[in-house]
């Protein structure tokens, strides 16, 4: 299981600080999350806070979409070269095309689905992608309650082992040491956590190392 903590739960008065610490404890990924006010009903982060995450992160950072003009958003944080760029498909006109200019820019490009999209909406994008992220919460706020998605997990992952067996599975949203291993049995390969990492009373290595199981 690769960790990935959501900066969404970070102390945005010590951002540096944060980011450099869960990734000098081992996690695989740093997750941002970037929200513009109108595909979800929050606005987080861009491309100065963006900078200052890559600037003291050791580890790639998994950057997550939730906007509408993708492409202009792909072309903001690109400079950063991190090693995940998603989106949402239920926002994106040309996924497909997207998708292929997310991999020339020499980053790994993933899909998005909201709680209610199912798996067999990017099965003819499977082929292309590095990724597909679940969402086990709806989009827009951190430290929501987990909605069942397993069996979602489980679709997937059936249709990535016949048609990409090196495309990962992600989940994100209400991720804890209570669900963990059951969404690792049921396919995902990465879990985005933000307040299980960020707030546990043991600090961010026991919570990472927790999650990788």
């Amino acid at each position: 299981m690769l960790v990935a903590p959501s900066v969404l739960s970070a102390d945005f008065g010590r951002l540096a600080r944060d980011v450099a610490a869960i990734c000098d404890a081992g996690c695989d990924l740093v997750h941002v999350d970037v929200m513009d006010g109108h595909f979800v009903p929050n606005l987080t982060i861009g491309p100065v806070v963006v900078s200052a995450i890559a600037a003291a992160a050791t580890k790639p950072l998994d950057i997550h979409l939730m906007v509408e003009n993708n492409t202009f958003f792909v072309d903001l944080f690109a400079p950063l070269k991190p090693g995940y760029i998603s989106f949402h498909i239920e926002e994106e006109k040309n996924p497909h095309r997207l998708v292929q200019y997310i991999r020339s820019l020499g980053i790994k490009p993933a899909i998005v689905l909201n709680p209610h999209t199912p798996p067999e909406a990017v099965e003819f994008l499977l082929p292309y992608l590095d990724m597909v992220l679940i969402m086990s919460v709806n989009p827009g706020f951190g430290g929501q309650k987990f909605i069942d998605v397993y069996e979602k997990i489980r679709r997937l992952r059936s249709l990535r082992d016949r048609i990409n067996p090196g495309c990962l599975i992600e989940v994100d949203g209400g991720v804890t040491d209570e669900n963990i291993r059951a969404l690792e049995a049921a396919g995902v390969d990465v879990c985005v956590a933000g307040s299980f990492v960020f707030k546990h009373a043991e600090g961010f290595k026991t919570a990472i190392d927790i999650l990788r199981g």
